[in-house]
């Protein structure tokens, strides 16, 4: 689980003195700072004598911020898992084609024996039915174990990923320690930092990186560059962004990720003009409600972070927003406002505690890649108006605990993408849902299909009755005139004293 020393050799060495995953004597504990790391330790590796700048605490300090992601990604491993050999990856995906062909046997022979003489027609069919819903869901028992092994490895893999990001990220640390030969953290560094922002002035810069430099503070200088419109200040330390950001009137692309921010000033509402802003990796719990006002974001990416929800209006304000990266967040539900993101495209919402999604979800009709992978317990349904989303090329739903995709899931035409394992699905099939997008499609656009032939059907013969109904009500209505006229009439014939005599008997009477 933890990094190869050899492949990662910073990053195996930092992390092996992260208080928070290596154990200390409670004597060393009670007599130390816990955040301060144990350089001094006897039997340092070989790497230190490479890299004498390691045994600098403060740098040290610094790099152990800079990998909290792969810190966050470790943790999630462990409560999975080791991962699995190639020898295990292979007979997992052995095993479950054998599964699967069994399955299709079973079938098989379910559907072609012969009904008893017994046994009427109805009957029999929903013995077969039955039959075919235990092998479904005996097989489907059979496969989990072995597609679970397969979603592991996938894990493990894009973890590789974050572990050759943080070593790169780790040596540019290093190196521009080793440029400046000196403390580059305190005023210095807030010294040289001004110098730079000084120039950038002068010289109306319009892009200034300042990424890597472990800054733990940033000098209110920064807000008077008016020009600038791409302000890098990623893998740095800082917990604060000043007020003074207000200033950069112009700014498109602002990237703060990788530092311990805790929360964003309102004042970042100010940057009209902003476009892309990532705060990934941080420590938000929320985002201001201003955030809202940067109308001509395209680009938001908060993932990696603590936040629970998203500004309740961000939907109606951002009309511009094409990508939004909210993963690896505690998200339990989307506001409802983010339907009306009409411009959106790609949203990314994996890793979160959602427990569903706005039933207006069919309103974003522009949405082309949706992940919604890994909510694990908590995503159990979609909503039917999720059918909406035609131009929805890319669906992650893997790692849910959806039972049934929605009636409507087979107007999704322009799906090409589709990822449903470790479902506990039951619509559609199993063995349709193997056989992969088009067959899931074709599967859903039939059941569809059927329903709503169902209700025309439905429909037709309500009206129908209501008809029938009309006609029988005014033809009984008509029968009773009739036979009272008629029994009135003949009773006043043979002088019947039971009905009473009409007003020409009377006169005939008089007459007489």
């Amino acid at each position: 689980m933890d990094p190869n020393p050899r492949t990662f050799p910073i990053l195996s060495y930092v992390m092996s003195r992260l208080p928070s995953l290596t154990p200390r004597p409670a004597a060393a504990a009670a007599n130390s700072d816990s955040d301060q790391f144990d350089v001094e330790q006897p039997r340092a590796p070989e790497i230190v004598g490479q890299m004498p700048h390691l045994a600098d605490p403060d740098l040290m300090a610094s790099m152990g911020r800079a990998v909290s992601q792969v810190v966050q990604a470790r943790t999630v491993l462990n409560l999975i898992g080791e991962r699995p050999t190639h020898e295990e990856v292979d007979s997992a995906r052995a095993r479950l084609a054998e599964i699967e062909a069994q399955l299709s046997h079973e079938l098989e022979e379910i559907v072609l024996q012969a009904r008893p003489a017994e046994m009427e027609i109805h009957g029999w069919r929903a013995h077969q039915a039955e039959k075919e819903r235990e092998c479904r869901e005996r097989a489907e028992t059979e496969k989990r174990i072995w597609k679970s092994v397969l979603q592991l490895d996938e894990m493990h893999e894009a973890y590789e990923k974050v572990l050759k990001d943080a070593e790169k990220r780790l040596v540019k640390m290093y190196e521009s320690k080793e440029d400046g030969d000196g403390d580059v953290v305190g005023d210095e560094v807030n010294e040289e930092v001004v110098g730079i922002l000084q120039e950038a002035y002068g010289k109306g810069m319009e892009r200034l990186n300042l990424s890597a430099r472990q800054l733990k503070l940033l000098p209110e200088a920064f807000g008077r560059i008016p020009g600038l419109l791409v302000f890098d200040l990623s893998a740095n330390q800082l917990s604060a962004i000043p007020d003074s950001i207000a200033g950069l009137q112009n700014l498109e692309e602002l990237n703060l990720s990788s530092n311990l921010l805790e929360s964003l000033p309102d004042s970042i509402g100010l940057l009209q003009k902003l476009k892309l802003l990532n705060v990934s990796g941080n420590k938000l719990t929320a985002l201001p409600d201003t955030i809202c006002h940067c109308r001509s974001l395209v680009e938001l990416d908060v993932s990696f972070n603590s936040l629970s929800y998203l500004p309740t209006n961000i939907g109606y304000e951002l009309p511009n927003l094409q990508k939004l990266m909210i993963q690896l967040n505690k998200i339990r539900s989307l506001p409802s406002s983010i339907c009306e993101l009409k411009s959106l495209r790609y949203l990314d919402a994996h890793f979160n505690e959602l427990h569903g999604l706005p039933i207006a979800i069919g309103r974003m009709t522009n949405l082309e890649v949706l992940n919604l992978s890994s909510n694990f317990s908590d995503l159990k349904e979609l909503p039917e108006t999720f059918g909406d989303l035609t131009n929805l090329r890319e669906l992650d739903l893997s790692n849910n605990q959806i039972h049934a995709l929605p009636d409507t899931f087979g107007r999704l035409d322009n799906l090409t993408k589709l990822n449903l394992e470790q479902n506990p699905l039951e619509l559609p099939p199993m063995e349709i849902v193997n056989q992969g997008v088009e067959a899931v499609k074709g599967f859903m656009a039939k059941r569809w299909l059927d329903i709503l032939l169902e209700e025309e059907r439905r429909n037709s013969q309500e009206m129908q009755e209501q008809e029938q109904g009309g006609w029988l009500t005014r033809s009984t209505s008509w029968l009773k005139n009739v036979s009272g006229n008629v029994i009135g009439y003949i009773g006043t014939a043979v002088g019947t004293p039971m009905t009473p005599k009409s007003p020409r008997d009377a006169y005939l009477d008089q007459q007489l």
